[in-house]
């Protein structure tokens, strides 16, 4: 079988899924680059052949939410260039920082986060009511929001999305849905800027990215449908399903089986 024939058949489903799962509660890097490393891609060419898919998919989901009133534009604009200063510092971090002891960090965190959103369902529920504020500091907690996970998402990178989501309904009080939306704005500012710097450095695999972005804007569509259908409660299910993928991922990883 033709080898990018056989990319393909193995990655269009994970991206798919990916969309799907991104579009709802971000995370959707833990399934769609496990699918580019099955394929065989190399580490920095599957990175690059995901960016470039994934700002397609979040392109379409931001749109959906956009259109249907889940989006604070200016917040979330505010959130996405703080991200995009985080996730230079962040990486910049990798330098002096051990990747292991981060990871163990992040093992120790996820089952607390589990277990915070289990307990607080208030959390970002439909009805839920943003936390009074001023407008300036309603855009200074955007950008702390945005400096934080953005270096997170430098350091160590999978689940950005999700925590984007987290922080937006802790921190701000909005509801999933909304919170879910920002984050979409965020997330594509930050996917674009990454995919320029890969495609710059010829570090896309354009055969497979060509047909599995077709795959990923389908599964962000449906994934966006399907979360602002069912509301918080849809993005709250797909979230521990994140959540438990991404503990999964870095429990394999210590253990050096990924």
């Amino acid at each position: 079988m033709n080898e990018t024939l056989r990319a393909c058949l193995i990655i269009c489903p994970f991206i798919f899924a990916a969309g799907f799962v991104d579009s709802v509660a971000g995370g959707g890097g833990v399934i769609s680059v496990t699918g580019a490393m099955l394929a065989g891609l190399p580490v920095h060419i599957a990175l690059g052949t995901n960016k470039c898919i994934m700002s397609f998919g979040t392109s379409v989901s931001a749109i959906k939410y956009f259109k249907n009133g889940k989006v604070l534009a200016g917040v979330a604009m505010i959130s996405a260039a703080g991200a995009m200063i985080g996730a230079a510092v962040g990486s910049r971090l990798t330098l002096f920082l051990p990747e292991r002891m981060l990871k163990l960090l992040l093992l120790a965190a996820l089952p607390a986060v589990t277990i915070f959103l289990s307990v607080k369902k208030s959390i970002g529920a439909d009805d839920a009511v943003p936390r009074k504020m001023s407008k300036a500091a309603q855009l200074f907690t955007a950008l702390g929001i945005g400096l934080t996970v953005g270096a997170y998402d430098g350091l160590i990178g999978p689940g950005t999305g999700t925590f984007l989501i987290l922080a937006f309904s802790g921190l701000m009080g909005f509801d999933l849905l909304t919170s879910s939306g920002c984050a979409k704005v965020s997330n594509l500012a930050s996917n674009v800027t990454a995919m320029i710097v890969y495609v710059v450095h010829g570090k896309v695999f354009y055969q497979v990215a060509v047909p599995a972005i077709l795959f990923c804007m389908a599964g962000n569509w449906l994934g966006a449908r399907y979360a602002l259908k069912g509301g918080s409660r849809n993005v709250r299910k797909i979230m521990y399903l994140v959540l438990g993928l991404l503990f999964a991922k870095v429990v394999l990883e210590l253990c050096g089986i990924l």
